[in-house]
């Protein structure tokens, strides 16, 4: 798909880390821009600096998402691509004791809350943007629109306590190649991207001595991932018209340790 001021997106969690990296360079390419996120001071400021429109959603509600695709094609016209990078995580033993001897679990309502944003708000954005997508004329590639979900190397090499996140972008993978396939005969391409340890807010928070551990962990090149590597993934996902039904790990080699 051609990228060009003819053509909007939405990202989710457009507000920080790799949703602002990819929705500031689509901007960059001339697309008209929403951004979907709850962070209301960061989304405006973001979406200002970019030229682009700020939408308030919760991807776990549907009136919420129902609003903000109606809020973002109302300002730039049906979008032809989403980036989905709305998401979050836990970590909880599935049982364990305490040093008292205490039984714990994974308390089941933080399982359920992590399922509900990273994989079913995933699944909701994209249900919702890919019927809008249905009402456009194919491009002259015969695409109508193009999806680009992010889960997570945890997909596959799940740490201790990374159980509800782990099966949450695991989902993300294992629906990506069915719902491309359902996608196929309207011209509407469907791709994952599984991150490794990148240079966002979350990774960060720990200061410099826990980046440098986490550094160490990747095998080249050994650093964190920068978003703008993200970003140049999602764009080529979107240019390359034969990339479809594909899940892509982008994470200098590494493959997690159990803790």
């Amino acid at each position: 798909m051609e990228l060009s001021k003819n053509v909007s997106a939405v990202v989710t969690g457009g507000a920080s880390g790799l949703g602002e990296a990819t929705a500031r360079a689509l901007a960059a390419q001339g697309v008209k821009v929403a951004i979907f996120d709850m962070n209301t001071a960061k989304g405006e400021a973001v979406a200002r600096e970019i030229g682009g429109v700020y939408c308030n959603v919760n991807v776990t509600s549907e009136e919420s998402v129902v609003a903000g695709f109606a809020a973002a094609r109302a300002a730039n016209g049906q979008e032809r691509i989403l980036v989905n990078c709305a998401g979050t995580g836990n970590a909880y033993r599935t049982a364990g004791r305490k040093k008292d001897g205490t039984i714990t679990h994974f308390p089941v309502d933080q399982f359920d809350r992590i399922i509900q944003i990273n994989l079913v708000g995933t699944f909701r954005c994209i249900a919702h943007s890919a019927s809008g997508m249905l009402t456009l004329d194919p491009s002259s590639t015969g695409e109508r629109g193009v999806i680009i979900n992010t889960a997570s190397v945890a997909a596959e090499d799940g740490q201790i306590g990374q159980a509800a996140y782990s099966a949450s972008k695991g989902g993300v993978v294992g629906m990506t190649l069915p719902i491309a396939r359902d996608l196929a005969r309207e011209g509407v391409r469907v791709n994952t991207i599984l991150p490794g340890l990148f240079k966002t807010p979350l990774m960060t928070a720990g200061g410099p001595d826990f980046v440098g551990k986490l550094e160490a962990q990747v095998p080249f090149p050994a650093r964190l991932g920068n978003p703008a590597e993200y970003a140049g993934l999602a764009l080529e996902m979107i240019r390359n018209c034969y990339f479809n039904g594909e899940d892509v790990r982008l994470d200098g080699a590494i493959r997690m340790a159990p803790q």
